[in-house]
């Protein structure tokens, strides 16, 4: 076991058609898509009629349920001043709250543990939909406004208002970036500078479910249905969810008898630099690099390694690419006895928050050692060549060793290509033992 493991001791979420983990677990394990078909008379006055009757538009959405419910009273923000909020900032924070009070640990300060924040947010499209222009807010003040909005004000308003301590820090790194939060959390914890720790990412639309308008070679699916690896892959779509996890450092998560649902044992981020076709290419080098460095700093062997939940976007690039890294990181195999799959499949591409999304689904399998199926999968991708190599994509739901140390890994890669590799690890008997309670 690695020196640098770092225990998942919480977590909370919200997700398309799942308002809380157990929630999207249950899904999950249920094989549901929770992508919605949207009526075409639900459309009419918020989609241009030239769109809307195109025959390329794509009536799918994968949004929140009630994307405005905020218990504001519960954080001592008035009425109005929730009401100028970004709703990823409102989410975002009762996510962090969820995830503490997940834990065990509501007030975590109150009990010596010094306690950062590290997360990072989608684009504000609440502000140009709902503030910018609107006379509503034409005479309050352009810095209250900001720091309503701003992706800068995220993560120190949760320090804010839960009395955190710890460094609260902004991580932005597009589709990588709750996963990068994650990383940068850990390293935190392993350098003393905070005790526990929240990490994640939020991504809401203030535009509500609205389809899009299918673009051939684009990264958008032509039909609203993600199918990761599959020869029918033609793309993702975006959707909404916020995700946060509770994060300490082992030996103290086993001193304090925490609950644990699964261990980071060691992670790694990285970046493109120019080796790709184009800024917003995946890169095999990099992606490469940056899997061998996770597992190098766990202490695992690919050999070890039973399933990996990758970034898996169903993109005409983005899937063989991502194979013909973990390939060459794994290197050759004579059987293909470890699973990949992708969460975007059951809930889309959640963009800021994809990687955590993808991290708690992965320590939920750990955790029961089970891996749910990977939807939409019929044959391979011929362009995979997942024929020579150690991977196989499970469509269906498949038992994990229920004894013994039980290993995953999580990827994410964001366009820009700061990419992200986490290796992940069963908890250890003597906490498993614990039977502790949870309510995710």
């Amino acid at each position: 076991m690695s020196d640098q493991a770092i225990a998942i001791v919480g977590m909370a979420g919200v997700f398309p058609r799942a308002n809380s983990v157990e929630a999207l677990w249950q899904r999950l394990l249920n094989k549901q898509e929770t992508i919605e078909t949207l009526a075409r008379e639900d459309l009419v006055g918020k989609v241009d009629p030239a769109w809307l009757d195109h025959p390329d538009y794509v009536r799918r959405a994968s949004c929140l349920e009630a994307p405005g419910l905020f218990d504001a009273g519960l954080f001592n923000i008035t009425p109005a001043e929730a009401e100028m909020m970004d709703p990823q900032h409102r989410w975002f924070l009762q996510i962090c709250w969820q995830a503490l009070e997940n834990a065990g640990y509501p007030e975590p300060e109150m009990r010596g543990l010094k306690t950062g924040v590290f997360g990072g947010c989608s684009i504000g499209t609440y502000f140009a939909n709902n503030i910018l222009g609107n006379p509503k807010y034409a005479d309050r003040d352009p810095v209250s406004i900001m720091m309503a909005n701003d992706k800068d004000f995220l993560c120190t308003r949760v320090a804010y208002k839960l009395n955190l301590t710890g460094p609260a820090m902004t991580i932005q790194t597009a589709c990588s970036t709750s996963l990068v939060a994650v990383h940068q959390a850990c390293q935190a914890l392993l350098s003393g500078e905070c005790d526990l720790a929240l990490a994640g990412g939020a991504s809401v639309s203030a535009y509500g479910p609205m389809g899009y308008l299918y673009t051939p070679q684009g990264i958008r699916s032509h039909d609203g249905h993600c199918r990761p690896f599959d020869h029918r892959s033609s793309g993702t779509l975006f959707g909404d969810g916020v995700g946060v996890v509770t994060l300490k450092r082992l030996e103290d998560a086993l001193s304090d008898q925490d609950y644990i649902y699964a261990l980071v044992q060691g992670s790694a981020i990285n970046n493109d630099g120019a080796s790709k076709a184009g800024y917003t290419a995946p890169s095999l080098a990099g992606q490469t690099d940056v899997i061998q460095e996770a597992m190098q700093v766990a202490g695992v062997e690919a050999c070890d390694i039973a399933f990996v939940e990758a970034h898996g976007t169903a993109t005409e690039l983005g899937d063989p690419m991502e194979l013909a890294a973990l390939k060459a990181a794994y290197g050759e195999c004579e059987s293909q006895r470890c699973a990949i799959g992708s969460i975007k499949s059951n809930i889309g591409h959640l963009d800021c928050a994809s990687g955590i999304a993808a991290l708690i689904k992965a320590a939920k399998s750990i955790e029961q050692r089970t891996l749910p199926a990977t939807l939409h999968y019929e044959q391979p991708n011929p362009r995979l060549g997942l024929e020579s190599s150690p991977f196989f994509v499970n469509a269906n739901t498949m038992p994990l060793p229920q004894t013994g140390d039980v290993f995953g890994a999580v990827s994410a890669f964001g366009f820009g290509g700061t990419n992200a590799h986490l290796v992940l690890s069963s908890s250890p008997d003597t906490s498993r033992a614990l039977g502790g309670v949870y309510d995710a």
